[in-house]
């Protein structure tokens, strides 16, 4: 398993709100896809996939916030 993990984010940022998932649970990622849209106060960016796999669980939804550190996501590799 592979955990997604929100980076850190510019130094005025302290949180992201997801925005919108492209995939869901159970679906097969491949390597650097956008899995997931993000928005700050003064951006909105996509995450890419860290890895190929399944996205076995997803642990924020749409409109939840994140805090960078936090693990967004996990993708099984098997």
């Amino acid at each position: 398993m592979t955990k997604v993990i929100l980076p850190e984010l510019s130094e005025n940022a302290e949180k992201a709100t997801v925005s919108y998932w492209y995939f869901k649970e159970g679906e097969k990622v491949g390597e650097k896809d956008d899995l997931v849209e993000l928005a700050t106060d003064k951006a909105t960016f996509n995450l890419p996939s860290p890895c190929s796999g399944t996205l076995a669980e997803i642990f924020f939804r749409e409109g939840d916030t994140v805090r960078p550190g936090e693990t967004m996501a996990v993708i099984d590799e098997s």
